[in-house]
């Protein structure tokens, strides 16, 4: 049977019942009724599969299994202390874990470097992954999509749009194209270089099959193997890449048609818009993503 994990709020009434010996005691010294400190117990029972407290005539006793439990609480309580006294010396000291695909990664970390010249204290961590996390659970506290969530506990922001464009090394042009022109039925016979799995290059994937590319000689689900893979003259690509950042050597092909565009939201839960750290990282991403994609 698969039990939730315990949550600080049951262990911290675990805590305060080994101290004070009864739940009236424990629910005195966290600010909560009796019956919600032993709903409380009751649930950590719950998650972990197993008692740990029984009543006896002297008050509510622990039982040997639930002592390692308390050790780790009292791991927690001090810790979160430390914390608080940091946060209270420097409210955006702490961590900030922000997830993001590769084609951001370089982006946001000039921004976020030169923020931490500002506040020393502020540790960020920076996650390339093409999965979506889940922020509900704080697999991360900010996340840069290509697409909108229907959940009502995200904050969204749209910082924009990357519009897709066709590339090809110059080797490349040179060889098969001898101009950086290419007509959409030509795509037909021309290698190409495509994106493998979920995430933000899916509309670049339609695209290039909806254009009738077959011969795939490449596919990838990272950005920078297909960014490599176009440099060093495989075939064409579909890339969104931010035009003042075109690495040299790549060339951007002319084409009569509409390629897809990428949106980029900037996206947090709605419990975190309050920790100051997260709230400077966030406007200090916009300010810069923004600006980056105007």
């Amino acid at each position: 049977m698969t039990h939730e994990a315990p949550t600080w709020d049951d262990l911290r009434v675990l805590l305060e019942l080994n101290r004070r010996g009864s739940l009236l005691g424990a629910g005195r010294a966290i600010g909560m009724s009796t019956s919600t400190a032993a709903r409380r117990i009751e649930a950590l029972e719950t998650a972990l599969g197993r008692p740990l407290a029984r009543r006896t005539n002297e008050g509510t006793l622990l039982e040997p299994d639930a002592l390692p439990l308390v050790a780790l609480a009292e791991q927690l309580e001090l810790g979160l202390q430390a914390l608080r006294r940091e946060e209270a010396r420097d409210p955006f000291a702490g961590t900030v874990r922000i997830s993001l695909v590769e084609t951001f990664a370089r982006q946001v970390t000039q921004p976020l470097c030169e923020l931490r010249r500002s506040h020393p204290g502020l540790r960020l961590e920076i996650l390339s992954e093409t999965r979506r996390v889940d922020l509900a659970r704080r697999e991360a506290d900010i996340a840069l999509r290509s697409g909108r969530s229907q959940s009502s506990t995200l904050v969204q922001r749209l910082l924009g749009n990357v519009r897709c464009h066709l590339y090809a090394s110059q080797g490349y042009v040179e060889r098969r194209l001898h101009t950086a022109r290419i007509k959409p039925t030509d795509l037909l016979r021309h290698d190409v270089i495509g994106w493998e799995g979920p995430g933000t290059q899916m509309p670049a994937k339609r695209w290039l099959e909806s254009r009738g590319a077959k011969n795939f000689v490449l596919r990838s689900n990272s950005y920078q193997a297909i960014l490599e893979a176009t440099l060093q003259g495989q075939g064409i690509a579909v890339l969104a890449i931010v035009p003042q950042e075109t690495p040299p050597g790549l060339v951007r092909l002319e084409i009569e048609a509409e390629l897809p565009q990428v949106p980029v939201y900037l996206v947090y839960h709605r419990d975190v818009r309050r920790v100051p750290r997260v709230r400077l990282v966030a406007d200090t991403l916009t300010a810069a993503l923004r600006e980056r994609l105007r």
